[in-house]
């Protein structure tokens, strides 16, 4: 495993034209802010990030250990550019909700082979783990792509606190089942409600892999997964879950959403590989949302380095 050094800047502080205003008043506030960063530029990192907000700026995010140097998808887009058929089945529709999803409270369960399982709050889960600014490149599956400043913390640190035992060879996430905050639960029969994922423990405990609660420097908003979601920057993106309320230990391969209802089509790995190709389109190239001209697609989505050795032995083409 190859661990790179911080790359740039907070990506806070690289994010689109449209949050500029934002930043400015940000740097206005109160002085107390200011002291926390220089305890942070001095090795002293805030331990407690207190209650999450629900809305608005999250403030004691530092740079994290990964990052790329790609100028990122506007914020406009990828607020409103998703995919996320709870809310709705084409991309607008997801923003539809942007002010009127409820996020608290909010419960997340921990369970299945571990020693230590629980149900804990949101607040909870993240509160004892210092925030980062991680820059990640998101590949859709659909050859479309964007550039995300995320705010979250390792999943593999979190996942350490409940002590999962020698059975434990995958973890399952459940997205909420809701039909009142989640309406296309009632009318769509793409998947058998909630929606599921799951990842190889190895690859759930990688330090790529971000439990994430904000990007752009702010808390996310609901159409990109609020108030937690997961983001696996080597794969493609129905493998990050949004909207998670309970994440389980298993032994066993899980089933997972798209993975049960097109097999054919959606490998439970999923990783970015221009190789192999979706049996509908070529996975070899991808438009980035943003620019006019497509580019090629990187194996692992650009992180070889970090994860290709996870995968030594496998056919990637027939572990898809």
């Amino acid at each position: 495993m190859i661990i790179r050094p911080p790359a740039g800047i907070r990506s806070s502080e690289i994010t689109s034209e449209a949050l500029y205003e934002e930043r400015r008043r940000f740097m206005g506030r109160s002085a107390g802010w200011a002291m926390a960063a220089g305890a942070v530029s001095l090795g002293v990192l805030p331990q407690a990030n207190a209650q999450l907000p629900q809305s608005g700026e999250l403030y004691r995010a530092v740079t994290g250990p990964y990052g790329i140097s790609d100028k990122p998808t506007s914020y406009r887009s990828a607020t409103h550019y998703n995919n996320f058929y709870e809310l709705g089945d084409d991309k607008a529709a997801p923003s539809a909700y942007e002010n009127h999803f409820v996020t608290r409270p909010w419960m997340l369960s921990v369970g299945g082979e571990c020693n230590k399982p629980g149900e804990l709050s949101i607040d909870d889960l993240i509160e004892p783990h210092q925030l980062e600014d991680r820059v990640y490149r998101l590949r859709c599956v659909e050859a479309w792509s964007m550039v995300i400043p995320w705010v979250g913390v390792p999943l593999g640190d979190v996942l350490e606190r409940f002590q999962p035992n020698s059975k434990a060879k995958y973890v399952v996430f459940k997205t909420l089942h809701d039909s009142d905050r989640m309406p296309n639960q009632r009318t769509s029969v793409i998947f058998d409600w909630p929606y599921r994922e799951g990842l190889r423990i190895d690859e759930a405990m990688h330090p790529l892999t971000l439990l994430a609660v904000g990007m752009y420097g702010k808390v996310l908003l609901p159409q990109n997964g609020a108030p937690v979601r997961l983001v696996v920057p080597w794969k493609y993106g129905f493998k990050s879950i949004k909207s998670v309320v309970s994440i389980d230990f298993v032994e066993n391969m899980p089933r997972t959403s798209w993975n049960a209802s097109a097999p054919d089509e959606y490998g439970f790995y999923a990783n970015v590989n221009p190789s192999v190709d979706h049996p509908r389109w070529s996975q070899q190239q991808e438009r980035r949302i943003g620019e006019w001209f497509k580019r090629d697609t990187l194996m692992f989505n650009g992180y070889a380095d970090e994860v290709a050795s996870m995968y030594s032995g496998m056919d990637l083409r027939d572990n898809f």
